[in-house]
């Protein structure tokens, strides 16, 4: 009897070390690397890090905007790790005349393609500049901004360096807001530009779009005479703009055959910009 009772102990001991250890494997671990979605995967976003600008929008092409573009405009594109080491005199020699590309995102992702890309651009004659990938959720505004600025987000008035982008979009990794309420995500976004300012005097330039900027942020009306704004839509036009921004700084019109961007000005305004 006494064996029996002490075998029917040991069972119902393991049966409840097994449950705590299934319950302990579950348990997300709040330090790992977020892991793309589904959808991500699909536009070739495979583990932390990769994001990029316009990312959900990536297969989308878009033809030439169909209106004459103003002579008052300057070519230009973007560049993460996913293009590698870029050949910038061919670039240049495609009528690009700035740059930005990739430096960080969050806190623990820095583009390893970085100094082949931003200082590439700047050696060849662009014009260029940097962008970090936010992600609102994992750290605060001004910590992601501090780390941006370290690690290649700097700024100089050498006349060739614009100012740093936050690239603040549709989440890769989960929730499209990140899981912040619009008011939180407005806070976070002041966060992270008040943060960059007073590590680099310039107010940092914002890309998103319209459909993001509305849902996550309500639409806020609160960078619209301070920071420059660089909108994202794969048209013809510019369509209408976030945010209440009365014009557009810079546009994202297609990802084919990379990233193209235009400037909305003259060269001679671009430098302005770089120069602050």
């Amino acid at each position: 009897m006494k064996s029996a009772l002490f075998t029917g102990a040991a069972v119902t001991l393991g049966l409840l070390l097994a449950s705590i250890g299934s319950a302990q494997a579950s348990t997300p671990d709040p330090t790992a690397a977020p892991q793309p979605t589904a959808q991500a995967r699909q536009h070739g976003i495979s583990e932390a890090g990769e994001a990029y600008m316009g990312w959900l929008q990536n297969t989308t092409t878009a033809t030439a905007p169909a209106v004459m573009a103003p002579a008052a405009t300057v070519e230009g594109i973007d560049v993460s790790s996913h293009q590698g080491n870029v050949n910038w005199t061919t670039q240049w020699n495609n009528g690009k005349r700035f740059a930005y590309v990739k430096a960080t995102e969050g806190t623990s992702y820095k583009n390893p393609y970085f100094a082949q890309q931003y200082n590439g651009s700047y050696n060849v004659g662009m014009i260029r500049g940097a962008y970090h990938f936010a992600l609102p959720n994992s750290s605060s505004g001004a910590t992601q901004a501090n780390y941006f600025a370290t690690n290649g987000g700097g700024w100089s008035g050498d006349g060739k360096t614009l100012p740093g982008a936050l690239d603040i979009e549709y989440n890769p990794y989960g929730a499209t807001c990140y899981g912040l309420s619009q008011s939180a995500m407005v806070s976070w976004i002041r966060d992270f530009l008040n943060t960059y300012k007073s590590r680099t005097g310039r107010d940092a330039v914002i890309y998103s779009n319209l459909d993001w900027w509305t849902r996550c942020t309500g639409n806020t009306t609160a960078f619209n005479t301070t920071n420059p704004l660089w909108v994202a839509r794969y048209a013809s036009s510019p369509g209408t703009l976030p945010g209440g921004w009365p014009f557009y700084t810079f546009w994202q019109w297609t990802s084919t055959p990379l990233d193209q961007n235009r400037f909305n000005g003259d060269m001679t305004r671009l430098v302005a910009l770089a120069n602050g």
